[in-house]
């Protein structure tokens, strides 16, 4: 699979497109659920980012909450049917100061049956993935946000590479990885293709999609005309025929699509559902979602209480 063969079939009729994409399709929607433990004061200038301390977005920042906290967050997280809960703290890396009460996190979440325990915290080194491992966490998220040659139009303080070697630690100790996108930050066609093959070349477990919300006072505040509904639903076709195998999941910004279109992505396209609230913008309730998925005839892959 090659580049201009993922734009051709970017480039079909769309109802044509997403039937393609649904032939790699299973009939289960697997819900996932986080808790914003560490929020703002961020020391990267990621120009989508309402928590960069580059940009004066005036958000609430507070320091890593405790971990009665976060175990309580899981377990209304499961009542919610969600199957797995995500651990996702600001900054470039782990605090170490901290670190050991994320250990400690992750440990509770796993006591709970029938949720697994991720967690979102940064780019790693080789002892923090391996500690991550020993602890016993299932899955780590950690996105490229967008492809090799654009990234640089993204944020200047890390680079791309950091992000991948990331991602090969995840896989190196063992743990599932969730790697996935921004859309709409001004990339072009042939770069969300581009971001479709680095994927399939990292092969995650699940690919988050997120669609960007402008966050005023941030460098892509007016972006809201750099990508439409449409080429949302061609982008999550091609994501989904380069990576058969990953479970693409909605995260934020769907609020973006329409109801319509939300359902057609999770029809033809999309297998999992990041529920509740995100970071620092709003999702939707997960009785909405649950109806939903009943109205499609999709299966709900979770655990009761």
């Amino acid at each position: 699979m090659n580049k201009s063969y993922l734009l051709n079939l970017y480039n079909l009729e769309l109802r044509e497109l997403l039937k393609k994409s649904a032939e790699f399709m299973t009939n289960n929607i697997e819900f996932c659920s986080l808790v914003n433990a560490r929020n703002g004061k961020c020391s990267q200038d990621c120009k989508y980012c309402a928590q960069s301390s580059h940009y004066r977005t005036e958000i609430d920042s507070f320091p890593l909450l405790d971990t009665e906290t976060v175990k309580n967050a899981a377990i209304d997280a499961k009542i919610h049917k969600a199957s797995r809960f995500s651990v996702v703290t600001s900054g470039k890396t782990p605090d170490e100061s901290d670190f050991d009460r994320m250990i400690e996190m992750i440990k509770e979440i796993n006591k709970i049956d029938g949720l697994e325990s991720c967690a979102s915290i940064g780019i790693l080194n080789e002892e923090q993935a391996q500690k991550l491992a020993q602890a016993g966490l299932k899955r780590f998220h950690h996105n490229i946000n967008t492809c090799k040659s654009y990234y640089p139009k993204i944020c200047t303080t890390h680079t791309y590479e950091e992000r991948i070697n990331t991602c090969r630690l995840v896989k190196k100790y063992g743990m599932e990885l969730c790697c996935g996108v921004i859309l709409g930050m001004g990339e072009t066609v042939e770069q969300r293709i581009e971001m479709a093959l680095e994927l399939s070349e990292i092969q995650p477990d699940s690919i988050p999609i997120n669609i960007l919300m402008p966050i005023p006072k941030t460098p892509f505040e007016n972006y809201y005309d750099k990508i439409d509904e449409e080429n949302i639903l061609r982008t999550l076709a091609v994501f989904k025929i380069a990576n058969p195998s990953s479970v693409l999941r909605f995260c934020g910004g769907r609020m973006r699509l329409s109801e319509e279109n939300q359902e057609l992505a999770l029809k033809y396209c999309v297998e999992g559902i990041l529920t509740g609230n995100y970071l620092t913008t709003t999702g939707k309730k997960p009785e909405e979602d649950l109806k939903t998925i009943e109205k499609l005839g999709k299966k709900l892959l979770c655990t009761t209480i």
